[in-house]
């Protein structure tokens, strides 16, 4: 199930999140250490299901799926629904507990907030909330 909300209220959380990626690609570039240093700090259990990732290849892969996954949900939300809810059933497989796939995505929004630092705003804020709220709610 996908919350409702308004086309307004869509296009203004909309323009936030891809004003936070923007800002943060021009202030830091890649964000993927940035995340997982947020990911297991948060959840130091989840560090050791990446033991196979020597190269970063697949952190990496995540971060990439993850903003794609982003844009197109604040866009047209031609694939993110569907990504979402195969990621977190494929995860599960991975052995993540089911209340730890959303943290990766809540890892990302405080990677981003920290990079911003104190240009990360309440309208932002509530944004990302929106977002992330949403994507709990994908099955």
């Amino acid at each position: 199930m996908v919350l409702t909300i308004s086309r307004a209220e869509h296009m203004t959380y909309a323009a936030h999140i891809v004003a936070t990626l923007e800002s943060v690609a021009a202030r830091h570039g890649d964000p993927a250490d940035a995340i997982y240093t947020e990911l297991f700090a948060a959840h130091p259990d989840l560090e050791s299901l990446f033991w196979l990732d020597r190269d970063d290849g697949v952190r990496r892969s995540m971060v990439q799926q993850g903003l794609e996954c982003i844009l197109d949900y604040v866009g047209d939300r031609l694939t993110a629904p569907q990504i979402i809810a195969a990621a977190r059933h494929h995860h599960d497989g991975y052995g993540v507990p089911a209340d730890r796939f959303d943290a990766f995505f809540v890892a990302m929004r405080d990677a981003f907030r920290q990079i911003m630092s104190a240009d990360w705003t309440p309208a932002t804020d509530r944004a990302w909330n929106q977002m992330l709220t949403e994507f709990a709610t994908i099955r």
